[in-house]
């Protein structure tokens, strides 16, 4: 699903409108979408008192139109529409669709009226995407009032939360239902944390207008493009046949990283993994996992379909040298984490192929690029799609919203994740995830990664139900990987 910015979109809707779709039937559109979805999550309507408060501009036409639905379609127990404008203001589709609800009868009010404050739904259709800067004024009076004055309702906005933007007050709503795509100010941090629970609906845009040059490409990450790959296996199946993962890690006293990404290699559903470790910590591995195999850093990987470097790698001078090596000369695929990112940051590494991984947090983000970890929190899509296009290389950029960005120009963002995996582990979990679907699935790669970090992201968000944020650790993900997949697979 395309992820755009408010530009974007409007220019996305000049270009249906001059195909001969009118801007009007745009609007009905959106208007019967949202009333759908109001009727599907909040049946039956006819017990709700609802209230819709409007702006004057095309937000305002489409709560306007929703309201001529709720009352033809619902009949609800009460219905008023709150106009935060003189209708003398109303313009175009707004316009139009203010003239319709009252040839209705619908009343329109200025002001929310005491009797209104027992609503149990608001549809907040005060402010679009077209917003520059912070609410002020009458916006700002209105926002406030759709969150604070109505204490027993629950509030859906339409097609953005009214004043959403970084630096203002805007409506904070249970659910926001926007129309066509994603927008960027919905999907990332900080403000997509105000939008409520996100739901796309198709107002009738060609699906064709959301193709765009690869350099501008962003959409979000859905179960729906890696599904595929979680297809029943052959029933005459074998280890063989789901890759041998190679993971060079865990250096004395560090073996528990190696051997958590080895387990969720396995766990993915690779058929062998053997950790590569000091032989000090073998004995950890296997106590862990005894599933896994262990061999020495400087055997050769031999048979190996995958690796992934660098989990308790360490900093000594051989280990960085070995990772250097590796990273130049090795014709397999490979995961890099941890260490294995800190012994290429300072060179002027590029992936000799675009399968080299890069899994790094924001401070070995920016030690990888030369900048500060602000830098690269101020810029997160632009420095990951620049950085994999330059080193050619996927880069997955940890944190809140992890970016996944390829060495042609398109990225990704993940929407599945919580505050309860900043927990030590994590990453070794996420590497060792990445190499085990990599190692099953050569020829869907794309696929893969995508799938490794959405499922990373939605396990531990099923382990905080679980446990809560403050109580899960880092294997707990792999407890809930199955019933990840089969959400994914659903």
């Amino acid at each position: 699903m395309k992820i755009l910015t408010a530009e974007q979109m409007r220019d996305i809707d000049r270009r249906t409108m001059a195909l001969g779709v009118p801007s009007l039937i745009l609007m009905e559109n959106a208007a019967c979408r949202f009333t759908e979805f109001l009727e599907r999550r909040y049946a039956p309507l006819e017990r709700h008192r609802i209230v819709v408060v409007c702006g004057k501009g095309n937000n305002g036409g489409d709560g306007m139109a929703i309201a001529r639905q709720l009352h033809l379609r619902a009949r609800p127990a009460s219905l008023d529409v709150v106009l935060a404008w003189p209708p003398e203001e109303l313009r175009g589709d707004a316009e139009a669709n203010y003239r319709m609800l009252a040839a209705l009868g619908v009343p329109v009010h200025r002001a929310v009226e005491p009797r209104m404050r027992a609503a149990t739904l608001v549809v907040d259709a005060l402010l679009g995407t077209g917003l520059s800067g912070p609410a002020r004024g009458v916006a700002l009076d209105f926002i406030r009032e759709i969150n604070r004055g109505f204490p027993g309702a629950e509030i859906v906005s339409v097609d953005m939360p009214s004043g959403l933007c970084e630096d203002g007050e805007s409506v904070l709503p249970a659910h926001t239902v926007t129309f066509t795509a994603p927008k960027v100010e919905q999907v990332l941090p900080p403000t997509c944390d105000r939008v409520g629970r996100l739901h796309v609906v198709q107002i009738g845009t060609p699906p064709e207008m959301l193709e765009r040059d690869a350099s501008l490409w962003l959409a979000l990450v859905e179960p729906r493009r890696f599904s595929r790959i979680f297809e029943p296996r052959p029933r005459g199946a074998h280890k063989g046949d789901f890759g041998h993962v190679l993971v060079i890690g865990g250096a004395e006293g560090k073996g528990g990283a190696a051997a958590m990404a080895g387990w969720a290699a396995l766990k993915a559903g690779a058929g062998l993994v053997t950790v590569a470790c000091a032989e000090a910590e073998r004995r950890t591995v296997t106590a862990l996992a005894p599933e896994l195999m262990t061999q020495g850093w400087l055997e050769d990987p031999g048979d190996k379909d995958v690796i992934a470097l660098g989990p308790g790698l360490g900093r000594d001078p051989e280990m960085v040298s070995l990772a250097q090596r590796l990273f130049a000369q090795s014709a397999l695929p490979m995961v890099v984490d941890a260490d294995g990112l800190n012994a290429l940051a300072g060179t002027s590494f590029h992936g000799p192929g675009p399968w080299r991984v890069l899994t790094p947090h924001p401070g070995e983000m920016a030690r990888l690029a030369g900048c500060t970890s602000t830098d690269i929190q101020a810029d997160r899509i632009g420095i990951a799609r620049r950085f994999a296009m330059e080193r050619h290389v996927a880069l997955v950029l940890k944190g809140q919203r992890t970016v996944i960005a390829f060495p042609d120009g398109r990225a990704f963002v993940n929407p599945t994740g919580t505050p309860a995996m900043a927990t030590a582990g994590s990453g070794d979990i996420l590497a060792g995830l990445v190499a085990g679907l990599l190692a099953q699935w050569p020829d869907r790669r794309e696929e893969a990664l995508l799938a490794a970090v959405w499922l990373h992201g939605r396990a531990g968000e099923l382990a905080a139900d679980e446990a809560t944020e403050w109580c899960v650790t880092a294997t707990d993900l792999l407890r809930h990987l199955p019933p990840a997949i089969r959400e994914a697979v659903s």
